[in-house]
């Protein structure tokens, strides 16, 4: 229960009044003995402790009329989620508007999103708190406090519209004690409306328990009030572009793409799927057995030499947000390699897997030994071949900066130990087989990688493969193949634009038979072509994620006629002669929710009430509920008025005057 006019809870020991006056009252009849009056007691005794009760009764209606009072004139304020035990109308209110793609979910039965039904409810509860509490409002995009007026405003606001960005909750909570630290607020509640989604909230972040503390440290209290919206049960399917590639075969041009898609529900019909390619519309149909489906697909271009952009868009369902993935493509590019080696063997075979392309033209090979490296240029490749000790100082720097433009850096063991680190990896002991054994794959992803199915959906025989010799791979985190003993053979890590890669084996006889060909050149050639994206201008981000520079320039939605926002809406953009695509975020795309515990174990010590929102759009958050304390009041006044009323005679009454009437008469006969 929250109350507007708290000052007038200072009231409350007036309700010892009717108990004060009662005491005087009793106080004002002591009773005195009289021998005439002994039978009289003695014949109404039986009705004493019903009038004891009858007394105790008009007491306790005249306390509760007064409390009920009080209270009526306290206005006070209670309903679902808003609910606190005596509290006092804050000093300030901060609204954290969680406003990410994953908000636009339908709730179930509705056509009105997560986010809308947040407005709403929010909205409403504000309304009874703008005459006594500052508003503020901090969204998920921005995160910069916003001072509210009017809370009829709020749905109104662009900070408050629809975006394709992704929640960091820990964030907004750092915004939000900033602010409280700047502006010396008094007592604090904190609004949060949230979809309880895993990927937004990052309960394993360090920040939740630096920022919690932080909150229960401020001089002033403050309180958490939660709103977790409930996930709709509504049909809805999503699509994600995960990879896109463009391959050259003979004369003409051939985009690949890999998309993910998933559901919510289990259904055997075909999922329709327009593909818009250089505004060209063309409809697909899949089949989806079950929740989650790789998808994998590649378009004509034609003798296409420059870039373009398209999208892959699914019908309308219980949220629009995760229905299309946007796309971009680059113009066509060399494909480059440099390795870097100073073993002229083994140089042969990793040349000969790089050099592999139908049409040599489109490609070239570079070797340097480590000490060249520094002076070599190779500016124009885009995979970078290293089979040395790992680079250190300047070297390193070089290498990390190649990747992180976009490139792709392969390792491959030196064979030898090596205390150097590259992107958290580092090189272990080298182990042979014993005997005539040898190590072989038994595990590995398919769906994506150089080690990936072909177009044709044919495996790579990776487990025909024989190594007899392997060097540990320290650090490895995103496996990608791992031998049968479970220790990694190759691994990635994303760096910038680029990625990452570490082998545990060597392409030469004395280590596997892994340079015979049939999975290293698919393996080397998919690498390469992944590393143009060096040569290219980035094409690719997420909403949300425009660098400062890019923010700067002047983008122009290609994908639609309607004014858009690059920084927050999914779409293709243009600025000058570069095209830009812009999709939700890849954790927008995370199923898992939180249960509503682990907000409660991070905030810890503070005040904390979570409320999950199942009910009609159209129900109100709180409301004053004074009109209750008024009935009560009459209620206990009527009472209290007819427990006060004469009661009737009754057969012990009359006996009392009947005794009363004989002693009087008694004492007439005996008077002379």
């Amino acid at each position: 229960m929250t109350f507007l006019q708290p000052i007038v809870l200072w009231g409350l020991p007036l309700v010892l009044v009717p108990i004060i006056i009662h005491l005087i009252n009793r106080l004002r009849h002591r009773p005195q003995p009289w021998a005439a009056m002994r039978f009289l007691i003695s014949a109404t005794r039986s009705s004493i402790s019903h009038a004891k009760l009858r007394q105790f009764l008009i007491l306790l209606f005249r306390v509760l009329a007064v409390l009920t009072l009080i209270l009526f004139l306290s206005r006070p304020l209670a309903g679902g989620w808003l609910g606190w035990a005596l509290s006092p109308a804050p000093d300030v209110i901060l609204i954290l508007l969680d406003r990410s793609a994953s908000m636009e979910r339908q709730i179930a039965g509705t056509t009105i999103t997560g986010r809308e039904q947040a407005l709403k409810l929010f909205s409403e509860a504000a309304k009874k708190f703008e005459e006594t509490s500052h508003l503020v409002l901090i969204e998920n995009a921005f995160r910069t406090p916003q001072e509210i007026s009017n809370s009829g405003t709020l749905a109104g606001l662009s900070l408050t519209a629809a975006t394709d960005t992704a929640a960091d909750i820990p964030a907004m909570f750092q915004a939000a004690l900033k602010w409280l630290v700047e502006n010396q607020s008094g007592t604090a509640e904190i609004w949060i409306a949230s979809d309880l989604q895993r990927s937004n909230w990052l309960p394993e972040d360090a920040r939740w328990k630096i920022v919690a503390g932080q909150l229960s440290s401020l001089p002033q209290r403050v309180r958490v009030r939660l709103l977790a919206m409930d996930p709709s049960q509504e049909s809805n399917t999503s699509i994600a572009l995960k990879e896109i590639t463009r391959r050259r075969r003979a004369d003409k041009g051939e985009l690949h793409f890999v998309a993910d898609l998933q559901r919510n529900l289990t259904a055997t019909e075909p999922v329709p799927l327009d593909l818009t390619l250089d505004e060209t519309r063309s409809q697909l149909e899949l089949i989806m057995d079950g929740q989650a489906l790789r998808w994998r697909h590649k378009a004509d271009i034609g003798g296409k030499k420059s870039g373009g952009w398209g999208s892959f868009a699914l019908p309308a369902d219980a949220n629009r947000r995760d229905n299309t993935a946007y796309f971009v493509y680059g113009q066509d590019t060399v494909s480059r390699a440099t390795l870097v080696t100073s073993d002229p063997a083994r140089a042969k075979y990793l040349r000969f897997a790089a050099g592999a392309l139908a049409n040599s033209s489109q490609q070239g090979v570079q070797i340097v030994s480590p000490s060249e490296f520094e002076t070599a240029n190779w500016d124009d490749s885009t995979l970078l071949v290293w089979q040395e000790t790992l680079p250190g100082g300047a070297t390193a720097e070089r290498v990390r900066s190649f990747v992180q433009q976009g490139g792709v850096a392969l390792f491959f063991p030196p064979g030898r130990p090596d205390a150097q680190q590259f992107a958290g990896f580092g090189w272990g002991e080298v182990q042979s087989a014993v005997g005539e054994k040898t190590y072989r794959i038994l595990r590995w992803d398919e769906d994506q990688g150089p080690l990936a199915k072909t177009d044709e959906g044919m495996s790579l025989p990776v487990s025909q493969v024989a190594f007899h010799r392997r060097q540990l791979i320290l650090g490895a985190k995103n496996v990608l193949a791992a031998l049968e003993d479970g220790v990694p053979f190759l691994t990635r890590q994303s760096v910038g634009r680029g990625e990452v890669f570490f082998c545990a084996s060597l392409p030469v006889k004395e280590w596997s038979s892994l340079g015979d060909g049939p999975v290293l050149v698919p393996m080397m050639q998919r690498l390469m072509q992944a590393g143009s994206r060096r040569l290219q201008p980035e094409t690719s981000i997420g909403a949300g994620e425009l660098t400062t520079a890019d923010a700067g320039a002047r983008w122009v939605s290609v994908d639609s006629t309607s004014l858009k926002d690059a920084r927050l809406q999914a779409g293709v953009y243009r600025a000058g002669e570069r095209l830009l695509a812009v999709n939700r975020p890849t954790q927008e795309d995370d199923p898992e929710i939180v249960d509503l515990e682990v907000p409660r174990r991070l905030f810890g010590d503070l005040p904390f009430q979570a409320f999950q929102d199942t009910r009609n759009p159209s129900d109100p958050l709180q409301g004053e509920f004074w009109r209750i304390f008024v009935f009560a009041m009459l209620a206990c006044l009527l009472t209290e008025a007819f427990l006060i009323l004469p009661a009737r005679r009754t057969a012990a009454r009359k006996q009392g005057d009947a005794a009363a009437n004989a002693s009087s008469m008694s004492a007439e006969e005996a008077a002379p």
